[in-house]
């Protein structure tokens, strides 16, 4: 009986171990990083802060919001630039268990979502930002004064940047499910007008109700799922009578 435990407890130490370096990591970087907690906060605001007219200014109505908002994107920086290596850490304790096959798989896939994600969040703060805060500043009546909330801006750019960095991960996805054999490369193809209706009604829920934001997802998602669809045929073998179909 202790012979069949050595070995789990063997990984949940290494486990354990793979998390402390991940965690210590982690806090090393926030730590230094929190000396320009309020710069990061105004460069995230950045895009919202020249939308808005002349003379207007962003406000916290909590009292805690002014130490604790600039603190959150403090550490959602932190976490970004040590991702590399918590995914580094995540691999080296499973990447032992993996047949080599799935590891020239799994690496790759690994990387990429790290990198697209990293896409897709860029592409909402320097192209969406600044449509969509340049439409809700021009929707504004007149008389009335915009000045938005520091925590619910945040609240509001990190659900953006979820939702356009999960979109830029749709190649991986559709790579992971033709590579799995949930769905062929063939299946996906007659499927492409439902995704192409559906990414507009995905992008009509998490976008605000401008037409131009809505568009900026839904296009995106539609290209990545062709790409996808190129990807999985370059890298996955399709039977011929997939191709001629």
């Amino acid at each position: 009986m202790q012979e069949e435990l050595q070995p789990l407890v063997e990984h949940l130490i290494e486990l354990r171990t793979r998390l402390v370096r991940a965690a210590g990591l982690l806090v090393v970087v926030f730590l230094i990083l929190f000396h320009w907690s309020g710069d990061l906060y105004h460069l995230l605001a950045l895009p919202m802060l020249k939308a808005m007219k002349a003379g207007s200014q962003m406000i916290a109505t909590d009292v805690t919001a002014t130490f604790f908002v600039p603190l959150k994107v403090t550490a959602m920086v932190a976490f970004l630039i040590t991702l590399p290596h918590s995914m580094y850490q995540a691999w080296a304790f499973v990447a032992p268990g993996l047949y080599q096959h799935e590891k020239k798989l799994v690496l790759p896939l690994l990387v990429s979502s790290v990198f697209l994600f990293a896409i897709g969040m860029a592409f909402a703060y320097f192209f969406v930002f600044p449509v969509v805060f340049g439409f809700m500043t021009a929707a504004t009546p007149e008389g009335v004064a915009m000045m938005t909330d520091i925590d619910k801006y945040l609240s509001f750019v990190l659900g953006m940047f979820l939702s356009f960095g999960a979109t830029f991960e749709t190649p991986v996805v559709v790579i992971v499910l033709v590579r799995m054999g949930i769905v062929s490369i063939a299946k996906l193809r007659e499927a492409r007008p439902y995704v192409i209706v559906g990414a507009f009604v995905v992008a009509a829920v998490v976008t605000p109700p401008d037409v131009m934001s809505q568009v900026m997802l839904a296009v995106p998602l539609w290209l990545l799922f062709e790409l996808g669809l190129i990807l999985s045929a370059w890298l996955i073998p399709v039977p011929k009578a997939e191709e001629s179909s």
